[in-house]
C-alpha cells in the first residue's frame, strides 16, 4: 500500500526535488534552458519596440515569428552562449562541494615552479 505513494526523501518527509542539481550535466543543462529563456524574453521584449509598422502584418505571421525565434533562441544557447547560463551554473555549483571542486579547478590550481 505504500508503494502507491512512492518513495519518502528528506528530512521533512517530502521530495523537495534538489537532487536534480545533485550532478554537473543536470546543472549545465538547467543553465543552458535558463540561458534559452532568458535570451527568448529578451528578443520578445526587442520584437515589441516596434520602430516601424510591418507592410505585411497577421497572426499567421506573428505565430510563424514566433516559432522562428524560440529555434533561434535555442541554438544561440546551445552553440554561441551569452554567458549568464554559465555564470549560474558556476554559483549554483559553488553551493555543493562535490561540484564546487571541479567546476573552477584548473582556475585555482597553482604551477609548480
Amino acid at each position: 500500500m505504500s508503494d502507491a505513494i512512492g518513495p519518502i526523501t528528506g528530512q521533512t518527509g517530502l521530495d523537495t526535488g534538489l537532487s536534480r542539481a545533485a550532478t554537473k550535466q543536470n546543472l549545465d543543462k538547467a543553465a543552458q534552458q535558463f540561458e534559452s529563456v532568458f535570451t527568448g524574453m529578451m528578443l520578445k521584449s526587442m520584437r515589441q519596440a516596434k520602430l516601424a509598422d510591418p507592410l505585411i502584418d497577421s497572426k499567421a505571421m506573428d505565430t510563424f515569428r514566433d516559432m522562428s525565434d524560440q529555434k533561434v533562441v535555442q541554438n544561440m544557447a546551445e552553440h554561441h552562449p551569452l554567458g549568464i547560463g554559465q555564470a549560474m551554473s558556476k554559483f549554483l555549483a559553488q553551493s555543493q562541494p562535490e561540484m564546487g571542486a571541479g567546476t573552477d579547478g584548473a582556475a585555482t590550481a597553482t604551477p609548480k615552479p
